[in-house]
């Protein structure tokens, strides 16, 4: 089976997908694949490399002399990959591990549907909805999931700050996130305390979105779910995330190793049930395939919120969707089985 491997790209995510690959290609090697490895700079070229798991982590893929411009064609005709030199590489499926902007948005997913390609992760429309926080906001909230009080502004309306502050004061209580709608894993996201913190706030996330998404704070433990499957998705076991600092960040999830993590989550049988039926409410009214993590918080009383959705979670070492689906009995070598088998299910 020829599978394509995508990861880099002109995310803020860059390097974690540059992480997240090497796991991935370390799943794959099996002499029943054969693997094309197709880099995405930050400036966004696209290079067909024999880089090593070494090279891709430390950033040194991109100077292989051997490197060759080559390119996912959207022509169904095609089915896989023209290079620069003017061979054409069959695909039969595609692994884009792309996070943030131009991977989880849908972007890879609608070429890869022009292209008549089976893809590991979810479609076109339920990746950019999953992606939108503000989207995923509505379209939950009408499927009855519980979620925090939430408002969204866009960043032109910042222009007159004052009046905004005092729309969202009225609606929210302090501590305050704010957060990017579509910046992608806790990019740009500041937890506001009073007003001064709540207009720098504002200012830092109109720097990655021009939608921005507003919620009250939710006094709870953080888990985690990993979803697994198309038409009938199963659930992990929940897992807990004690954040080394106030919340948990970008740096919190991909590079602190002092971040606590329990496998199982420390929560009562019955409340670890619910939690894992809400994700995959969650999962099913995005409409998602393939994979996802759902997150939660839990709150004393055992009341289950949304937090958010994430539809090409990290492989990382320190990721937390690998490790919850093998404490649930699905190791990583038959994960990605799983998740190419259903790719094929559901095909172009």
């Amino acid at each position: 089976m020829n599978i394509a491997v995508l990861f880099g790209g002109k995310s803020s995510e860059h390097e974690v997908s540059c992480s997240s690959v090497c796991n991935v290609l370390n799943l794959l090697k099996d002499e029943k694949y054969n693997v094309y490895k197709i880099g995405i700079t930050k400036a966004g070229a696209w290079l067909l490399t024999e880089a090593s798991e070494e090279e891709i982590r430390s950033g040194a893929w991109e100077q292989r002399a051997d490197n060759e411009p080559a390119w996912i064609l959207p022509d169904p005709a095609v089915h896989g990959i023209r290079t620069a030199g003017g061979r054409v590489l069959p695909v039969d499926v595609a692994a884009p591990i792309l996070h943030g902007k131009n991977g989880e948005d849908g972007a890879i997913a609608a070429l890869f549907q022009l292209a008549g390609i089976p893809q590991i992760t979810t479609s076109m429309t339920s990746a950019a909805n999953s992606m939108d926080k503000a989207l995923t906001k509505l379209i939950c909230d009408k499927a009855g999931i519980c979620q925090a009080d939430w408002m969204q502004v866009y960043s032109r309306e910042l222009c007159d700050m004052e009046q905004v502050v005092e729309r969202i004061e009225a609606q929210l209580p302090y501590p305050i996130f704010v957060k990017p709608a579509s910046a992608g894993s806790s990019v740009g996201i500041s937890k506001c305390g009073d007003r001064a913190a709540l207009i720098e706030g504002l200012k830092l996330a109109a720097e990655h979105d021009f939608k921005i998404v507003l919620e009250e704070t939710v006094v709870g433990q953080e888990i985690e779910v990993a979803v697994l499957g198309n038409d009938a998705p199963i659930a992990s076991v929940p897992g807990e995330v004690c954040p080394a600092v106030e919340f948990y960040t970008y740096d919190a999830k991909y590079n602190d190793a002092d971040s606590l993590l329990f496998i199982p989550a420390r929560l009562d049988e019955a409340v670890q049930e619910r939690v894992k039926a809400e994700a995959i409410k969650v999962f099913l009214a995005m409409e998602c395939n393939g994979y996802a993590r759902v997150d939660f918080f839990v709150k004393k009383d055992g009341t289950v919120v949304f937090n958010e959705l994430n539809t090409i979670p990290g492989f990382t070492n320190i990721s937390m969707y690998p490790k919850l689906m093998a404490a649930s009995g699905i190791e990583g070598k038959e994960l990605m089985e799983r998740l190419i088998k259903l790719a094929m299910e559901r095909g172009e």
